[in-house]
């Protein structure tokens, strides 16, 4: 298409029929630093546009055309619009420096879903009205800097003029200016760790430090939708799945889940994977009061003042079981996954608040009865507890497996 750009450029991007003065302004002082920039008008008002890549433009990019961005419903032509841009930005990613964006709470989705579809690394910056608030829906899995516009973003004044100028030039700092490279760079790998799991993965660092690069990432939701981000980004060369609580939380309803595509990036990609069950003993919810009236009469744990454990039971066991398997199912390249029969966590163990072996036989057997085993794909039990130097020395031998690859 004729949008398509020639060399690596800063997209400035926003609603050109309502905040045209500002992203030229920011335009302008990206541009006053040397580096090339575009404004790119996501308007869709149908109003006279004076960007380098016009709304008509972008709407071209919808995967069902221009006329799907046309709508009398405000919110209907927003959301259009969005994936249109998300389809220019895919489109164009070579020739994408940095993606610089300003506007309120519709204008902050708009952009930020195409930002979300650019690989980590590539520079990201919303000046935005909402950004002192709640902004992971905006945020999500991917390294968007947000930063509060302190004013509306309605015409430059003394403030604006300041924020706006200190975004455009923190975008032109970040392009313009390399990063110092490493050393000695050994090719990365995805760990997921919560703390009743920290024994096994920070020994699991220890002993691959000095053959990969450990990527640890904590399972708080975010965490494990970031890990799988890289994953599809092509940024790791294996993953081990230590932790897949957030599965839990999806499962039962707690407040850490990774939504309903965790470990789909393993499936599309086929990257070695050794997973396992970790804290899979648990569902997360904030303060005690916060947990739900139903669960009242569960086995409650207080983690701290602000979350509350609930030990999963067999039934619900079991339907985590079967989530998991339904996901390793879908695996084409080479999986282990292991079931550490000595508890799942550090709080699962005889004496502990969590120990339950009805609850673990229950998820375990669900996983075990409905993996369809492969050479590639298969299910092991470890006769240990998951934080145990026996599990350590099993996840290591798995990942020689499904890497080919050498101990030493």
């Amino acid at each position: 298409m004729s949008t398509e750009l020639q060399m690596s450029t800063v997209l400035v991007v926003g609603t050109g029929d309502t905040k045209s003065e500002e992203l030229s302004y920011i335009k302008q002082v990206i541009e006053n630093s040397g580096v090339s920039a575009k404004f790119v008008d996501v308007g869709t008002t149908g109003h006279e546009s004076t960007a380098d890549v016009k709304p008509e433009e972008v709407a071209a990019y919808h995967p069902d055309g221009a006329d799907a961005v046309r709508s009398d419903d405000r919110g209907e032509a927003v959301a259009a619009m969005a994936t249109a841009l998300e389809a220019y930005v895919v489109a164009n990613a070579d020739g994408i420096a940095g993606i610089i964006g300003a506007g309120g709470s519709g204008g902050t989705a708009l952009v930020t879903q195409a930002m979300r579809s650019l690989p980590v690394g590539v520079p990201k910056l919303m000046v935005s009205t909402v950004a002192s608030a709640n902004v992971a829906p905006y945020v999500g899995p991917s390294d968007i800097a947000m930063m509060y516009s302190v004013t509306d973003v309605a015409g430059i004044n003394r403030i604006s003029r300041q924020v706006l100028g200190n975004a455009a030039n923190a975008m032109a700092g970040m392009v313009g200016n390399s990063i110092p490279p490493s050393s000695g760079d050994l090719p990365p790998i995805a760990l997921t760790m919560f703390g009743v799991t920290t024994t096994l993965v920070t020994r699991l660092a220890e002993e691959l430090a000095d053959r990969f690069e450990p990527l640890v990432f904590h399972a708080t939701g975010t965490g494990g939708q970031s890990m799988e981000k890289l994953v599809d980004s092509g940024m790791v060369v294996a993953v081990l799945d230590m932790t897949t609580t957030e599965i839990a939380d999806l499962v039962v309803g707690g407040v850490f889940s990774a939504g309903s595509d965790r470990i789909g990036a393993i499936a599309r990609t086929g990257v070695p994977y050794v997973g396992s069950v970790g804290a899979l003993d648990m569902v997360n919810f904030g303060a005690l009061e916060t947990v739900p009236a139903k669960f009242a009469d569960r086995n409650l744990h207080v983690h701290n003042s602000e979350v509350t454990l609930m030990r999963t039971s067999p039934a619900e066991s079991t339907a985590i079981g079967e989530f998991i398997a339904d996901k390793l199912n879908a695996c084409d390249g080479p999986v282990r996954f292991l079931l550490p029969e000595g508890g799942v966590s550090m709080i699962d163990a005889p004496g502990q608040p969590f120990y339950d072996p009805e609850a673990n036989d229950a998820l375990f057997a669900a996983i075990e009865s409905n993996v369809v085993e492969t050479p590639r794909r298969t299910v092991r039990r470890v006769l240990a507890n998951i934080n145990d130097e026996a599990f350590v020395e099993a996840v290591l031998e798995a990942l020689t497996d499904v890497t080919n690859g050498s101990r030493k």
